[in-house]
């Protein structure tokens, strides 16, 4: 079966503990140089939401740069599982399952088909990574398709919650519109972390050691550090500028050509 479900229960089950956090945080995209010289647009998306009660819920998407309507399709996808998230907490008082979220996908997955009958087109052509989180007092769940990553932060080291999925090729991964079904991991394990980032592919080679399978602490450490140091909760609009300001300088350009999209998140 496509779908890969690693469920790790913690031991307070599925049902939410309301516990108070000062949720902080900073995000930004940037377009790619690659993109700019063939005149197309950012083809990543991403929503950050607090919602009361729960905690934290962070959806990264990088639209395929082949697709003709890869930019649409990520919008398509962050829009949706923000609107299920909210709708679902609105009602109840637990965590969706497994079973739950595997239906949103496939929801998902039909109203990007059926965007696709109204252009003439297939669902191939709005192909889009995905990458989740929802933050909860005591509970981290992750849906992840594809090469974008989630780390998070524990005592000040790095643990790597989404490693990125590539293709059976170079320079290629995996996609939600994939045929039959998409490759799918749901993760659910105890939240010890305090600190949060999800990036597109753009960033990997940054934060990522691909050798060992580990993030740099050399490079997250200095990006959390600000929003540590917020005092209000919430998005920081200023450094949120400022991280898109260093996601578009050539320190971080001249490394990738690609699109480049950071979320930090701290719960410190």
């Amino acid at each position: 079966m496509p779908f890969r479900l690693q469920t790790l229960w913690h031991r307070m089950g599925g049902r939410l503990q309301d516990k108070q956090i000062n949720w902080r945080w900073a995000a930004a995209s940037a377009i790619g140089t690659a993109h700019l010289h063939s005149q197309t647009r950012l083809q990543d998306a991403y929503a950050v939401q607090s919602i009361d009660g729960v905690g934290m819920l962070a959806i990264l998407a990088d639209g395929a740069g082949s697709a003709e309507f890869g930019a649409q399709g990520a919008w398509m996808v962050c829009r949706y599982l923000v609107m299920q998230f909210r709708q679902w907490f609105a009602e109840q008082k637990e965590l969706p399952t497994d079973e739950t979220l595997l239906h949103w996908i496939g929801d998902l997955r039909g109203k990007i088909s059926t965007s696709a009958e109204v252009r003439g087109t297939d669902s191939r052509q709005f192909a889009a990574t995905l990458a989740v989180i929802l933050i909860t007092s005591d509970t981290i769940i992750t849906l992840q398709v594809g090469d974008s990553a989630i780390v998070a932060r524990n005592n000040n080291e790095w643990d790597v919650l989404c490693w990125p999925e590539n293709g059976e090729y170079a320079s290629t991964t995996y996609f939600i519109t994939e045929e039959p079904e998409p490759r799918l991991t749901i993760s659910r394990e105890e939240r010890v972390h305090d600190g949060f980032a999800l990036f597109s592919d753009g960033i990997g080679e940054l934060a990522l050691s691909f050798a060992d399978r580990s993030a740099y602490a050399q490079f997250l450490d200095p990006m959390m550090r600000p929003v540590d140091a917020l005092q209000a909760s919430g998005r920081d609009r200023d450094l949120s500028q400022k991280l898109q300001l260093f996601l578009e300088s050539p320190r971080v350009c001249d490394r990738t050509d690609d699109d480049k999209t950071l979320i930090l998140i701290s719960g410190k």
